[in-house]
């Protein structure tokens, strides 16, 4: 199936980007109820498998081993941008769970958030493994781990009993085999799953909708993360970050990952909802998630209102001046309508 155009942005009034991708919304019973283009079209997860990453260690029970709090718990599913807040919290989980970021195999890196990064310039601090956006879910494995006195240098390679663990979590959560993931390396240095669109919007529709969940050991692990996530959105992504904006809702379970994947899933509603950006573009995220969220009628109005408010569609130039406009082009089908 044919990718759809998704965003087209106009500078002067020309056309000068336009988006393609994919979208994908599946219902409880696991059917794709509304999609754009191909609903299960193959993508990695990239960050967005993050809250699925975390579940065997809370299922195994590392918050009450280490004594972690909600907000060290959301922090592990986290694509943070090294803010203050954020390197607090890290450095609270290392002194907990007694290892330091020497353990880390992820690069080291500068903070991504504008403001945290010329601050840590400034101090002349030099590049950290902490700072890089996924060590948070590094040292929750790094935890898990060390917990099961599996071996830590090698925490990160895919036959790691860990790791392994991970790959059966995830499709488990997606309602597919193993055997459908087939397994990249992430830029952290994680294995990375690619699988169908629709089988990502069924596990994060677990993520809402724990109940869903038959495993009751994997259920209260989920209700752990999300109830993590939700009480401390800025934990998940930074300042004005879409999965954070979105998680300050609620009703809403969110979490992006790079090259333009995404994905969130309404608790009442009961959708799980994930869509691909073909160019990896980040920039159209909460254009497309406030689209989706109006097109299928979503009650809660000042949701929307607010990525409209935090992503106004306005393009700006350098100096802030209005230069051009993001206009959205797709319209959801359900599958009568795409026949």
């Amino acid at each position: 199936m044919e990718s759809a155009l998704l965003i087209k942005e106009y500078r002067a009034g020309v056309m000068e980007c336009a988006h393609y991708g994919h979208i994908s919304i599946t219902d409880e019973n696991g059917n794709v109820v509304y999609s754009a283009g191909d609903p299960h079209f193959r993508s990695f997860t990239r960050s967005s498998a993050k809250p699925f990453q975390a579940i065997p260690g809370i299922r195994a029970g590392i918050a009450g081993h280490y004594g972690l709090t909600a907000q060290e718990i959301a922090i592990m599913s986290s694509s943070h941008r090294s803010e203050p807040m954020h390197i607090q919290v890290l450095e609270q989980i290392e002194s907990k769970i007694g290892l330091g970021e020497e353990c880390l195999i992820c690069a080291p890196s500068y903070p991504l958030n504008e403001e945290s990064r010329n601050q840590w310039l400034r101090a002349q601090g030099e590049k950290r493994r902490i700072l890089h956006n996924c060590s948070g879910k590094h040292l929750g494995i790094l935890a898990y781990t060390q917990m099961k006195q599996a071996d830590l240098g090698s925490y990160a390679e895919p036959e790691h009993p860990v790791q392994r663990e991970i790959l059966e979590t995830m499709a488990y959560m997606a309602g597919i085999e193993q055997k459908e993931i087939k397994l990249g390396t992430d830029g952290c240095g994680f294995p990375v799953f690619s699988l169908p669109l629709s089988a990502l919007s069924n596990a994060y529709l677990k993520l809402a909708c724990p109940d869903l969940i038959e495993d009751p050991s994997t259920r209260s692990a989920v209700e752990t993360i999300t109830g993590a996530m939700n009480e401390y959105p800025l934990m998940v992504g930074g300042t004005q970050r879409v999965d954070s904006v979105l998680l300050e809702d609620s009703n809403i379970v969110a979490k992006g990952g790079f090259k333009g994947v995404f994905g969130f899933a309404l608790k009442k509603e009961r959708l799980g909802i994930t869509f691909k950006v073909l160019d990896g573009s980040e920039e159209e995220w909460a254009y497309i998630a406030q689209s989706i969220l109006e097109q299928i009628g979503y009650s809660n109005r000042k949701t929307i209102e607010r990525l409209a408010e935090v992503y106004p569609p306005d393009i700006r130039n350098d100096a802030g001046k209005v230069v051009g406009r993001a206009e959205i082009e797709f319209k959801l089908h359900s599958p009568e309508e795409s026949v």
